[in-house]
């Protein structure tokens, strides 16, 4: 670790600490309002068009889903639909509507709302990058005002997973098509808890509680409307400001708590840190497989050897992430341990003997060659501390054998633009996930190159094995595939899975009822059970 990471880790550290010793100042929320920080914004609220953890921590305070997750992350239970059934082949989901639902303008949720609402997700002109979450929709149609048939062109054992994200919301048609292109800018027209009042971009964003709300998800013990009647969405950039903000009585509650001042908010007294296991978002640096250098199996592996990553998540997450392996959390369903034992751990010596036995020559300046190419590679990410830090570290940990990893980390607004590009030839990412096939399809299907299969990897045996997986009706069958999917990629390292968050979310005092459930990244879910005590 290099002086500079140094004295800047252990300055933050002490910044933070030392807010425990704040006096807290008077309350200055006004009644039954509730503020939540965070760190950055969202470019906008289109629930179709955003794929951003900041749009949708909004967005499902903003509307409901056919069908709803539990705070297990595996468990279905109903949503605006009140019961389902699946045709014997897979291919037909019967969804019946509650008859009881309104939107936030009083119009009463019919079947039609439902079809626009996934049409518009699925249609090509709306250029969702989700869209394949949907499924392979043959048609979407109302079979009366409250009965809505999902035809599949193919089974999609994950569907109603899939329908429990933020993405699948209901909105309604008039007031989206009214909008245009200003829907989820300057206006939205959901069913959820919560309804959109305004929006300053990089500022606030307020939402005004549904009074006539009752139908929320079975794993709340309110239904609604909601205890809080309205909540501010703030951004400040900035953690130690956030975190003062708490202790001074100016916010309620976040999930943006920086790694650094976990211990020190566990010793304010007057702020609470609330945990979920079952919550899968997870770090990396991943290979483009036919760039020079990373092209080479034994240079990836190499790197895997070579990067300790029990004192790399102990020296940027401070405790708050856990050292990963392969590519799925144990905690997913259809996790494969076998892949697990299949990536080699820390071994410097290993991976020097690794890239002798491949060829790899030490040169005259350090970094080795082969065939007149120098082991170098570019890195691109987005300028968080996590990347700044970490990559730091790796870089020094990938000097001592041989290796040279360049970076250029690029604020968000252009960042993103960039790490579409074929320019680089590895990136830092961080992404969340629900389980085994939801993070195998996203990143590893051929089709969805070049981002966000942003290593182009183009595997047949990888797309057959994630097809049968997808249309799998057997549990077994679909873990077995994924299974092959697992090991697959543990042998050819076109990722360094670096580090496994935790989700903390931190409330004051002042509310209660807050429980953290993670579903995409989002901590606060529905908030119907939140209330202000004071």
């Amino acid at each position: 670790m290099t002086w500079t990471f140094l004295r800047r880790t252990l300055m933050g550290a002490a910044a933070l600490a030392s807010l425990a010793a704040l006096p807290a100042q008077s309350q200055q929320i006004p009644r039954n309002t509730v503020v939540l920080l965070r760190e950055i914004d969202a470019d906008r609220y289109d629930l179709h068009r955003s794929t951003a953890r900041s749009a949708g921590e909004v967005v499902s305070l903003m509307t409901d889903t056919l069908v709803s997750m539990d705070w297990d992350g595996r468990t279905i239970r109903p949503g605006l639909a009140e019961r389902w059934e699946i045709s014997p082949d897979g291919r037909t989901y019967t969804f019946h509507l509650r008859r009881d639902v309104t939107f936030c303008d009083g119009k009463p949720l019919t079947a039609d709302d439902v079809v626009f609402s996934i049409q518009r997700w699925v249609n090509p002109a709306t250029r969702s990058p989700v869209a394949w979450r949907a499924g392979p929709v043959k048609e979407v149609r109302a079979r009366d005002s409250h009965t809505v048939e999902y035809e599949l062109n193919a089974p999609f054992s994950e569907l109603l997973s899939q329908l429990t994200l933020f993405f699948a919301g209901i909105v309604d048609r008039t007031a989206t098509e009214r909008l245009g292109d200003n829907f989820g800018t300057q206006g939205f027209n959901g069913t959820g808890p919560y309804c959109w009042v305004s929006w300053t971009p990089r500022s606030d964003l307020v939402l005004q509680r549904h009074p006539n709300y009752r139908w929320g998800p079975p794993i709340f013990e309110n239904r609604g409307p909601a205890h809080v009647e309205r909540i501010v969405w703030r951004v400040i950039p900035e953690p130690t400001a956030r975190i003062a903000a708490l202790q001074t009585g100016q916010a309620d509650a976040t999930q943006y708590v920086p790694p650094v001042a976990i211990d020190a908010m566990r010793r304010i007294p007057t702020v609470n840190l609330l945990t979920q296991p079952n919550y899968f978002w997870d770090y990396l640096l991943g290979f483009k497989v036919d760039k020079p250098v990373v092209s080479d199996p034994a240079i990836r592996r190499a790197i895997t050897q070579a990067v300790d990553r029990d004192a790399l998540v102990r020296a940027v997450w401070f405790g708050a992430a856990n050292p990963a392996r392969n590519l799925i959390n144990p905690n997913a369903l259809d996790y494969d341990a076998q892949s697990d034992a299949m990536v080699p751990g820390y071994d410097p010596t290993a991976a020097q003997r690794t890239l002798d036995e491949a060829g790899w020559r030490m040169g005259p300046d350090g970094i080795r060659v082969k065939e007149g190419q120098r082991a170098s590679f570019l890195v691109y990410g987005l300028t968080t501390l996590e990347n700044q830090r970490q990559s730091e570290i790796i870089q020094q940990m990938l000097r001592r054998i041989g290796i040279e990893m360049r970076v250029q980390l690029f604020d968000a607004t252009i960042g993103w633009g960039r790490l579409a590009t074929q320019e680089f030839d590895a990136f830092f990412m961080s992404y969340p996930y629900f389980s085994a096939g939801d993070a195998l399809n996203l990143y590893w299907n051929s089709f969805n190159r070049p981002t966000p299969n942003r290593m182009n990897w183009n595997n047949p045996q990888t797309d057959a094995w994630l097809a049968e997986g997808r249309a799998a009706l057997d549990p077994a069958i679909r873990a077995a595939v994924l299974a092959n999917v697992q090991r697959q990629l543990a042998q050819e390292a076109p990722w360094l899975t670096i580090a496994r968050e935790q989700l903390y979310l931190a409330h004051t005092n002042r509310i209660t009822g807050l429980r953290a459930h993670g579903l995409y990244g989002v901590a606060i879910y529905k908030g119907l059970d939140m209330r202000v005590v004071r």
